[in-house]
């Protein structure tokens, strides 16, 4: 009994202590929250009913700007009757599509060999390997039936794998696949770059891909591309026109009945790979064909594959790639519910039936749908096998047939299961890293040889990275103003570019001395914005300091669209949306800054203004210092050496492809903008290359090497400081002096 009292007597005093712990824990809780200084620092959150919702304001300004883009494709192609002006129409997308995807490499010696042969039950299966570019090899097999017609050749279908990771070895593929087969065409399969036995960053380690699953093997080394003025999908495409001429090289084969089709991905490269290649007579492209609208409506851009340079804002849509083919065959795959939007299938339906129609043969354009999600079905495939049969000439029974499909290591082309450890091939990434390195010989000879090279580069700059000049006389709204020892901060918020606001923070010296600072920081304007963190060293200077939220980050940060290109916390599709209008994250950006500067020093005032941003905030400073001329000094810490030094190396870090501008390399890089300055006071501290990494690396040594040529050729060199870490009472020192 008395162990009984015991007990409870220490449950209650257990209890009353857990109960005066949790107090005190609360207490610590509240005294916190009390002093994190973002609660007080906080503009827009919690208090303008109208702007609180302030997330994804880059993909709802973007995505508004292309569906506007859209619009008026639209109105052009609804105003088209004639078949002499659907003509003109095919004749603008076929040298559109040209410019924006192309130039194409030269066609080379396939150098095409049969690896091995594997004989099934009513066909065979040739493994081939072939070289689209020199030295960049494509595994692929070529079913081939027992049993065709003497005398006659044999229809051929090219069937292209969607985002599996065994390529078209996927038990879907392979059973369309087989099908068609046992219905008399010939087909051939190939692995997509990234895929099969085409894993670009295979890991021997693992057996896997050391970036992630085919989207991702896609968007690496595609962004890539893209700084450099090229594209994912120009490989992946060239991959395909190839696979027709080796195809035209076999004695099978009928070169006037070639047919395409494939599935998700598979359903990008048919539509994509037909729409180039004219030998293509049928295209049934599944489970991709919708339009731009719906698409940014719904999911928005997908991986790098299906992204072509300034698509949209060259005034083309998803049903410009059967356009361009018209009045061949042609099926669209639908779904009711497939990720791809069938409200905008049906609209690219009622276009193209439009065009049939009005050139006489409506007969050979059909939309088949089914209801699933993103996915093959016994009513598609049947649709599927009854157009090729009609349309190649192949007639027959279009039934669904179970059947035996080949194992893992009968389907297995190379000896090791991968290019990468059998042939060495080349990647995607080496391709763009000579077509690169072309590119920055050719501007450095500029650089050497030009003597208005900057100029021309900070043209090109403007142009490329979709930078438009701020307009309108747009006013400030003081939200509140916090009283701190020796400084007030006063709270705003301005108009952005689109329909969002840009809130920032004015710290105000009680000596203010007339030196305003822009200071941007990737995680905003909170990000030191406490007592005694960077932005008080400057206050304590006497400089007037304005901190931002641009787009992206803080009070302004993305937190709903990621896309299926996301990478360690970053969004690749957000930036390929800039891209398809023909803009840039950094143009909007600075296009935002320099609205900023304006508020400083509108026009007619003289006002001295620096900036100050840290690590990839300094390449959107640099593109808004470069545009503007507003700023006197630009202090860049932990700054990006160069847009080439991620393309020239296979690993990068991502934080710095949203900052980055497409087909930047064709015309410049970010050391001719930083020179561009001169003879503003440029100061840069710890410079980084694209991996993120600091020390003596070929592209920071490049980079710090131009930037220095260029201000001693304007006389300024003086005005320029690079070193490796930053100091304050350096900075502070040169202030003094001007004064």
């Amino acid at each position: 009994m008395s162990n009984r009292k015991d007990n409870m007597r220490i449950d209650r005093i257990i209890t009353r202590a857990g109960t005066i712990v949790l107090a005190l824990v609360f207490q610590l809780v509240i005294c916190f929250i009390q002093a994190v200084p973002q609660d007080q620092t906080d503009v827009i959150r919690g208090h303008w009913v109208m702007f609180d919702n302030n997330s994804d304001v880059l993909y709802k300004h973007m995505a508004g700007q292309a569906i506007d883009m859209l619009s008026k494709r639209a109105e052009t192609v609804s105003a088209i009757r004639t078949p002499s002006d659907w003509k003109e129409r095919q004749q603008f997308v076929e040298s559109t599509l040209s410019r924006i995807m192309g130039p194409f490499p030269p066609k080379t010696p396939l150098n095409a060999k049969v690896e091995r042969v594997i004989r099934k039950d009513g066909f065979r299966i040739e493994h081939v390997i072939y070289e689209s570019q020199p030295g960049f090899f494509v595994t692929s097999s070529l079913f081939i039936p027992d049993k065709t017609p003497k005398n006659r050749k044999t229809p051929a279908v090219i069937y292209c794998s969607g985002h599996a990771e065994e390529g078209y070895r996927s038990k879907d593929y392979i059973h369309t696949i087989i099908n068609l087969v046992k219905k008399g065409f010939i087909v051939f399969a190939f692995d997509p770059v990234g895929q099969g036995e085409r894993l670009e960053y295979f890991d021997p380690a693992t057996g896997k891909s050391a970036v992630g699953g085919p989207t991702r093997e896609h968007s690496y080394p595609g962004a890539q591309a893209f700084i450099s003025g090229s594209s994912q999908a120009l490989h992946m495409v060239w991959d395909g026109i190839r696979a027709v001429d080796y195809l035209l090289e076999r004695k099978e084969v009928d070169p006037e009945r070639i047919g395409i089709s494939g599935r998700s991905g598979g359903g990008t490269q048919s539509a994509y790979i037909a729409a180039f290649d004219k030998r293509i007579l049928a295209a049934a492209p599944e489970n991709y064909i919708t339009n731009y609208t719906r698409l940014l409506q719904n999911r928005g851009p997908q991986d790098a594959e299906q992204n072509l340079f300034n698509i949209i804002e060259a005034g083309l849509d998803h049903p410009d790639f059967l356009i361009v083919r018209a009045p061949k065959p042609t099926m669209v795959i639908t779904t009711s519910n497939d990720i791809f939007s069938i409200q905008g299938a049906i609209e690219t339906e009622k276009e193209l039936l439009e065009m049939y129609r009005s050139l006489g043969h409506e007969e050979n354009f059909i939309r088949i749908e089914d209801d699933a999600g993103h996915s093959s079905t016994l009513k598609n495939r049947e649709a599927m096998y009854a157009f090729f049969q009609k349309h190649l000439r192949n007639p027959g029974e279009p039934a669904d047939e179970q059947v035996q499909l080949p194992s893992p290591e009968e389907m297995m082309v190379t000896p090791t299961g991968q290019l990468s450890t059998s042939l060495k091939s080349k990647t995607v990434f080496m391709l763009n890293r000579e077509r690169s390195a072309d590119l920055l010989a050719k501007t450095d000879e500029l650089r050497k040889n030009s003597p208005g090279f900057y100029s021309s580069a900070l043209a090109s700059a403007r142009k490329l990275s979709g930078y438009i000049d701020p307009s309108g006389d747009v006013k400030p709204v003081l939200t509140g103003r916090i009283a701190r020892e020796g400084y007030t901060i006063e709270k705003y918020f301005l108009k952005g570019e689109g329909d969002y606001v840009i809130p920032y923070l004015l710290f105000i010296p009680e000596k203010a001395e007339g030196n305003y600072l822009i200071y941007l920081h990737p995680r905003g304007k909170a990000a030191e914005s406490s007592p005694g963190g960077e932005i008080e060293r400057f206050v304590r200077k006497g400089y007037i300091v304005m901190a931002p939220d641009i787009p992206g980050t803080g009070e302004n940060r993305s937190e709903t669209f990621k896309g299926d290109a996301w990478f360690n916390g970053v969004s690749h599709n957000l930036w390929y949306l800039s891209m398809l209008t023909g803009r840039s994250i950094t143009g909007i950006l600075a296009g935002d800054i320099a609205r900023l500067a304006a508020v400083i020093n509108p026009p007619g005032s003289k006002t001295r203004i620096s900036g100050f941003a840290r690590d990839e905030a300094g390449i959107v400073l640099l593109h808004a210092a470069a545009f503007t001329g507003a700023f006197e000094e630009l202090i860049l810490v932990d700054h990006l050496s160069s847009f080439s030094s991620i393309v020239l190396n296979r690993f990068y870090d991502h934080k710095y492809i949203p900052y980055t501008v497409p087909a930047a390399l064709t015309a410049y890089d970010l050391p001719d903008l930083a020179v561009s300055l001169a003879p503003a006071r440029l100061v840069i501290t710890g410079m980084k290359d694209g991996n993120g990494e600091r020390g003596d690396t070929e592209s920071i040594r490049i980079a710090e090497e131009t930037i220095k040529k260029g201000y001693l050729l304007k006389g300024a060199a003086e005005m320029l400081e690079i070193t490796d870490e930053l100091k304050y009472e350096n900075l502070f020192q040169k202030k003094d002096s001007k004064r």
